[in-house]
């Protein structure tokens, strides 16, 4: 029994090598495979943040992927499309909203509460 509880712990091990590593992030944001999700965050205090608003303010995913933006801050935001993509009406303070995205573009966007607080979905 000894023995195979070390062949068991030894194969254990071994799956875990290489798993792990370093990576560097390219200059420029690769899509995420379509079919995807992609999350953005609505920081505390995000109002006065203007292109800062929105976490990351500028994303990049691919067709077909989902994006969510969460709402962290304390009081509702929404995220609309400054085209006809979406509007996600009022987001709550712990709530969120999620659009999937089937066509290729840049798509600025806004809180329609604080007109201010933009944002970019970049759709590849």
């Amino acid at each position: 029994m000894t023995t195979l509880r070390c062949i068991i712990v030894a194969a254990l091990l071994l799956t875990g090598v290489g798993c792990g590593g370093y990576s560097s992030s390219p200059a420029s944001p690769s899509p995420a495979p379509a079919g995807s999700s992609s999350s953005v965050t609505i920081p505390m205090g995000a109002a006065p943040l203007g292109n800062r608003a929105y976490s990351p303010d500028e994303i990049t995913v691919a067709v077909g992927s989902t994006v969510t933006w969460i709402n962290t801050d304390t009081v509702a935001h929404t995220s609309t499309s400054n085209a006809s993509g979406w509007n996600s009406g009022t987001i709550a303070p712990g709530q969120q909203f999620s659009s999937t995205l089937q066509t290729a573009g840049t798509f600025a966007y806004h809180c329609a509460i604080h007109p201010g607080m933009v944002g970019t979905v970049v759709v590849r």
